[in-house]
């Protein structure tokens, strides 16, 4: 069980990411922006982060930037979670910091498989 910091603004998708992490054992945070994110990372200091995309001001890309250089936050795995599937973005978003990059909605499976090999389940 992991405890995991879900920044997404869509209600709907943080519904069913939430539900799916639930069933699986793991204790779900949830922001809706960036910077809210950021701020309860450093507040809750989560087992990993899912980070969207496209979010209202700073975007999931900065974001997980920002959490990959503070010396905080720099050790919680960030998995980008988002509709933005092609390579550019993936090699954009791993630069930034992320250890993991799926493209939404991701299958139960592949999203459990990536939380699992990134906290050494």
């Amino acid at each position: 069980m992991a405890r995991i910091l879900l920044i997404e603004d869509s209600p709907t998708d943080t519904a069913v990411l939430t539900q799916v992490l639930e069933r699986n054992g793991h204790i779900v945070l949830s922001s809706a922006s960036a910077e809210d994110g950021i701020e309860a990372c450093k507040r809750e200091r989560p087992d990993l982060v899912l980070m969207d995309v496209v979010l209202p001001g700073m975007n999931g890309f900065q974001a997980t930037r920002a959490l990959s250089r503070d010396s905080d936050t720099k050790e919680i795995p960030v998995v980008i979670v988002s509709t933005k599937g092609m390579d550019t973005d993936r090699a954009w978003g791993m630069r930034q910091g992320a250890k993991g990059y799926l493209v939404k909605p991701p299958s139960e499976g592949d999203l459990i498989d990536q939380i699992n090999q990134l906290l050494g389940a």
